[in-house]
């Protein structure tokens, strides 16, 4: 009887150490977890604008691995589809925050931008977007911060650039005025292009329901004479008008922002039509330095093309946050009000060396100072202008 009951007690031993065995693992994967800061990010995936938000999702994914794999902070990225649409966006913000989201790496376009950051000011989660660029994302909002350069900069770099080095050319300007990117980086183009003594010949507009036909806006700029034709607007229209001006015979200098990064890769556009296109970016994949050459190398392999401006701003606003979450003392235990006080009092106070820009620095009001580059399509492929 004595060896029945030693053998039943073994046995339930045995099982107590199973199963205290099994929790252990449950809660080392909990550990694991919670000792991951749970960066959150809404962009197009589907849509118009998809080329943007897939660009963003590879990039931070990139800076994500190459973080984790230096052993020390860990990063968790969750990632979601909001077409590019306000409305879809806050909502997928609302589902990232009820997910356990604590430092938000988006949105990605500026509308989005526009319709979450009011919300994610309320909630007082740090926000540091990779490309809304327009001045209403974090215009009295101390926690929302860019790592694109504004619309203000690049209209008014893109007119510097033309006076410098066009600057006997007569310009025309086609530019959405339902669209806040757009319109933002028209009106300072205009004030500066007046500043500057530019002769702009015409100005002509369409909305999102009318991005189909240019026929008017192009037969307009060539007989006003112009030779460069500025557009500071997103690649789907710029693909249109392209093929349009040829198709007219019309052959000015086209010169772009950083929302026509993306038109090489665009399904279906015949990239021989954007030879010679001009446009501002902080980014070239061409560069030659170790960190821009690794960084296109690994996305490559990720993507199967060659990633643009959108893809490597992401992949610096992962190494802001992991630098900011360093030099604050962040832990992952800490609520995101607690990591949002800690990194908007040490952002505005470091700077940052990446594949976008060197010695980046913020200011209190969300901006980054950086300068765009000037990037010239050959050959199907962006170089140095």
């Amino acid at each position: 009887m004595k060896k029945l009951i030693a053998m039943l007690m073994a046995l339930v031993l045995c099982f107590g150490l199973v199963a205290c065995g099994g929790g252990s693992s449950d809660d080392a994967d909990t550990a694991d977890t919670a000792a991951a800061f749970k960066i959150g990010c809404t962009g197009p995936l589907t849509g118009d604008a998809a080329i943007y938000g897939q660009a963003v999702k590879y990039g931070l994914e990139i800076a994500i691995e190459e973080v984790n794999a230096l052993g020390g902070i860990q990063l968790e990225l969750q990632y979601e589809d909001d077409v590019a649409d306000g409305e879809t966006a806050l909502n997928a913000y609302n589902k990232l925050i009820d997910d356990g989201m604590q430092i938000f790496a988006g949105t990605v376009t500026s509308g989005a931008g526009q319709a979450v950051a009011p919300q994610a000011y309320e909630d007082q989660i740090f926000m540091l977007t990779p490309s809304a660029s327009s001045p209403e994302v974090v215009e009295g909002k101390d926690n929302v911060f860019q790592v694109c350069f504004t619309d203000p900069n690049q209209g008014s770099a893109s007119a510097t650039y033309i006076k410098e080095n066009m600057g006997d050319k007569t310009i025309a300007v086609i530019y959405r005025n339902d669209d806040a990117y757009s319109q933002g980086i028209r009106d300072t183009f205009a004030a500066q292009a007046a500043t500057e003594g530019l002769n702009v010949v015409y100005e002509g507009t369409f909305t999102k329901d009318t991005a189909t036909d240019f026929s008017v806006q192009l037969t307009a700029a060539q007989a006003a004479g112009a030779d460069v034709l500025f557009l500071p607007i997103y690649y789907q229209p710029a693909s249109v008008i392209l093929a349009q001006a040829d198709a007219m015979g019309y052959a000015p200098i086209f010169f772009g922002v950083d929302g026509m990064d993306g038109i090489l890769t665009m399904e279906g556009f015949n990239t021989e039509l954007a030879e010679g296109v001009m446009l501002l970016t902080p980014f070239s994949a061409d560069a030659e330095d170790e960190l821009t050459k690794n960084f296109v190398a690994k996305y490559q392999a990720l993507a199967g093309e060659t990633p643009n401006q959108f893809a490597a701003d992401a992949y610096d606003v992962i190494y802001v946050i992991y630098n900011a979450l360093n030099e604050a003392g962040c832990t992952a235990d800490m609520s995101y009000t607690e990591i949002c006080e800690a990194l908007k009092s040490t952002i505005v106070n470091m700077s940052y060396t990446g594949l976008t820009g060197s010695d980046m620095t913020w200011a209190a009001t969300g901006e980054v100072t950086k300068m765009p580059t000037a990037v010239i399509i050959e050959n199907g492929v962006y170089v140095g202008a």
